[in-house]
C-alpha cells in the first residue's frame, strides 16, 4: 500500500490580538479552522495559501514566513495530512467575491475564544499553528524552493 499524505496549506493572521478563522460545514458539523486547503497541481505552497485565503475569506493574503510543518494522522479515516502553515497579513474583504460553499462565516477570535471552542476545531493543528506562531516560529520564505519539471 502506498502512503500518500494530503498536502495542505494554512494561514495564521493576527490583528489586534484576534485571529482570523473560518467557520465551515464539514460533513454536517460546524467547525473552526484557519483559512486552509489542499495544494493543487501546478501550484507552489505560497500560491496555494494565497488562493485558499481568497477562496475562503475573500481577502488577499500576503505571506511573511512559514510558521511550521505539521503531520496529522487520522487513523480512523486512514488519512494523513501534511500541513504547511504560513503567517502574514490579510487585506480587506473584496466586494462581490463569493466564498467556497463550505464556508459559513469568517471570524476574528481571541486566543481565549479559540480555546473555549476547542471541541469545534477542525483539527488540533489549529491551536498548534497558533501556539508556534505566538512562540515566534518563523522560517523565511526564501527557504521554500519550487523546482518545476
Amino acid at each position: 500500500m502506498t502512503w500518500k499524505p494530503h498536502v495542505t496549506v494554512a494561514a495564521v493572521v493576527e490583528k489586534d490580538q484576534r485571529f482570523l478563522l473560518v467557520e465551515e460545514d464539514i460533513h454536517g458539523r460546524r467547525v473552526f479552522n484557519q483559512p486552509a486547503g489542499h495544494l493543487e497541481a501546478g501550484e507552489d505552497l505560497v500560491q496555494a495559501v494565497q488562493r485558499e485565503m481568497l477562496e475562503e475569506t475573500a481577502r488577499v493574503f500576503t505571506p511573511e514566513a512559514l510558521v511550521g510543518i505539521y503531520l496529522y494522522e487520522v487513523p480512523e479515516r486512514d488519512r494523513s495530512y501534511l500541513r504547511f502553515c504560513f503567517c502574514g497579513t490579510a487585506g480587506e474583504i473584496l466586494a462581490g467575491h463569493r466564498l467556497d460553499r463550505e464556508i459559513i462565516a469568517t471570524h476574528w477570535l481571541t486566543l481565549d475564544e479559540i480555546r473555549e471552542n476547542a471541541t469545534r476545531l477542525r483539527s488540533p493543528m489549529v491551536l498548534d499553528c497558533i501556539r508556534d506562531y505566538r512562540q515566534g516560529s518563523r522560517i523565511p520564505l526564501d527557504q521554500l524552493h519550487y523546482l518545476p519539471s
